[in-house]
């Protein structure tokens, strides 16, 4: 062990566990509804802005894009830095750097230049990091039996940030008028002093760090740096099926979600709907993601990791029939969303959880940094790809390309479920 963990160590005694484990969860419920309040406002007008500073709506979808593919980029260095030297480190530079990227795209929206905006986004998205990665966090000192419960209350957090900060959006507009700021870039100076605020938040509170207590309460034959690589983290996940299926099914269940999501206000609008009704569907989807949470990690808990993702299976199933053969029914369309809310939910809830449980504790930053990467980096994909299937085919079609990603996911579920009643390894 390092000094560091060590002092760890000593300044928590197992009689104290518990209060840590509370007070390391409010600290992160902080952060997340800090965190989502700053992504949601800034996400909010991405587009808009995008396609004021360029000048075509063509490249508007390029800002949301940047943004994911910044998120996952970062996955992994963030991930690298948590292995090494904790989480709140990590979780502070994520900030800074969510913070920073906010800041360049103010300036590259007074400015004019398409190209800075982009990588102001892609900066930006180094938020979305950080609260992806406090879920993981969170999982870090809880027992085992109530992991998926610790990880979906960080998850359900986000609600609030996420339902307050549109709302948000066009007062922070509104503020800069006086500032030869565009209105649109106003979330956006919003978002940098939130980030900011989380950043000192994470810094001063979260302490000791929860992944370097876990480290060095583990087993003396853990502590093996070399067990703490990020190779080590690739190769827990590849020798492990439970811990593949933990990848496969949070990648699955987040692209579908956001290839079915993005292109729904799309299909709306062509159908008649108007902005204040696909606001309120996609409000009615957001509360299905988030609000839930604390359900699908009970659930998870009580009845088994295997048993969550088979219901995230059956709820995105559904949810992109119900979508799917919508057609002109507003209604039909509001509930297939709400449903695939909470598909994702249960699948990043079970996923998350069943991922931090088949892989050996040192390794377990580096393989769910691994997991943010192929997660945002499936769905930046899927993104991109949902708007050709619209274009050249329609959106019933695309639900049913999501219908079809979840046939290897269910059939691979169904292969690790066998192996264990079976008594074959698994794993994890």
């Amino acid at each position: 062990m390092t000094a560091v963990e060590r002092q760890a160590a000593v300044a928590v005694p197992p009689d104290r566990l518990p209060a840590l484990r509370r007070r390391v969860s409010a600290v992160l419920i902080t952060t997340q509804i800090l965190g989502g309040l700053g992504v949601a406002t800034g996400i909010a007008l991405a587009a808009v802005l995008a396609k004021e500073v360029s000048g075509t709506e063509s490249l508007s979808g390029l800002a949301p894009t940047a943004t994911v593919t910044g998120t996952a980029v970062l996955s992994m260095p963030l991930a690298a830095l948590m292995t090494a030297r904790g989480r709140r480190p990590g979780l502070v530079l994520a900030y800074l750097i969510g913070a920073v990227g906010a800041g360049v795209t103010v300036i590259a929206a007074s400015v004019g230049s398409f190209p800075l905006l982009l990588c102001g986004m892609a900066a930006f998205g180094a938020a979305s990091a950080a609260n992806l990665q406090a879920r993981f966090a969170a999982a870090d000192l809880a027992e085992p039996e109530r992991r998926a419960r610790a990880i979906s209350l960080v998850v359900w957090a986000t609600t609030i940030g996420a339902v307050l900060g549109p709302n948000i959006a066009a007062p922070a507009g509104r503020s800069v008028s006086g500032l030869g700021i565009p209105t649109a870039a106003g979330p956006f100076l919003w978002a940098a002093g939130i980030f900011l605020i989380s950043a000192v938040v994470v810094a001063v509170l979260l302490r000791p760090d929860p992944l370097l207590t876990a480290r060095a309460l583990a087993p003396a034959e853990e502590q093996s740096p070399a067990a703490r690589s990020l190779r080590a983290g690739v190769a827990a996940v590849a020798a492990s099926p439970r811990a593949r299926l933990a990848v496969v099914t949070v990648a699955v269940a987040h692209t579908a979600m956001v290839s079915v999501m993005s292109m729904t206000p799309v299909d709306l609008a062509h159908h008649g709907a108007g902005i204040d009704l696909i606001g309120l569907v996609i409000s009615g989807h957001i509360a299905g993601m988030y609000a839930f949470a604390p359900l699908m990690g009970r659930l998870s808990d009580r009845l088994g990791r295997l048993s969550g993702i088979g219901l995230a299976v059956g709820l995105l199933a559904c949810a992109v029939f119900v979508a799917g053969t919508a057609g002109a029914s507003h209604g039909q369309t509001a509930v297939g969303l709400f449903i695939l809310g909470l598909g994702w939910s249960a699948g990043l809830v079970s996923g998350s959880a069943l991922l931090t449980d088949s892989v050996p504790q040192p390794a377990r930053a580096a393989a769910q940094g691994l997991s943010d990467l192929v997660m945002n980096a499936s769905a930046g994909v899927g993104g991109a790809v949902a708007g050709l299937v619209v274009a050249r085919a329609s959106y019933a079609w695309l639900n049913f390309t999501a219908a079809c990603l979840l046939v290897p996911l269910a059939g691979l579920a169904l292969i690790t479920r066998r192996r264990r009643t079976k008594g074959l390894p698994a794993g994890g």
